[in-house]
């Protein structure tokens, strides 16, 4: 699969790397990249990943959202305070929703959020997948089996509303409560 990742931090590195090592092209992007030459990049994709700030979506070139119309978008934002101890939205929308908003028509689906770039190599731990979109979300599934997560239907892109506290719960174990971030999520079925 063509895979294009707007965004070269912790997780569009990390992320990058371990596409790749599955198999997949890989192509990124980052703040200094053209729009044009994003746009293309995303013409080219079968799926692209937001792996930016929640607050650099507001700020996406119009030609980047357009090439991101039709597409399949795996949005990984958190919207973090700009200590990471706090979230700005919640409970009556989310980040993915907002995601959503800002790109008419583009197949959003939220996941890898939950997981630390950190233990993106961590086998096992449960990856939440939301959306909407029926066909996209199964397309996501099946990226993070093919990563080795516990991939999970986690219904509708509203239920954003309750991925995005429970990753702000993972970042205050890790940094409020001195755990680390090694730390992950996963799920029991009994």
């Amino acid at each position: 699969m063509k895979i294009s990742i707007i965004g070269k931090g912790n997780v569009g590195s990390a992320l990058e790397r371990r596409l790749a090592t599955v198999g997949h092209t890989v192509a990124t992007a980052d703040s200094s990249t053209a729009a044009d030459q994003v746009a293309a990049q995303v013409a080219e994709a079968d799926v692209t990943v937001l792996a930016v700030p929640f607050p650099a979506i507001a700020r996406l070139d119009p030609q980047i959202k357009s090439a991101l119309r039709d597409r399949v978008v795996i949005d990984v934002t958190n919207p973090l305070a700009a200590d990471f101890m706090s979230l700005t939205i919640g409970h009556t929308t989310s980040a993915g929703e907002q995601v959503a908003a800002a790109l008419p028509g583009a197949r959003v689906v939220k996941a890898f959020n939950t997981v630390f770039a950190a233990t993106l190599d961590t086998p096992g731990l449960f990856l939440p997948v939301a959306s909407d979109d029926e066909a996209a979300k199964k397309t996501v599934l099946e990226l993070g089996t093919q990563l080795g997560f516990d991939a999970v239907d986690a219904g509708p892109l509203a239920n954003a509303r309750y991925l995005e506290p429970a990753v702000e719960l993972l970042i205050q174990l890790a940094y409020g409560q001195g755990m680390g971030a090694g730390i992950g999520f996963t799920l029991a079925r009994g």
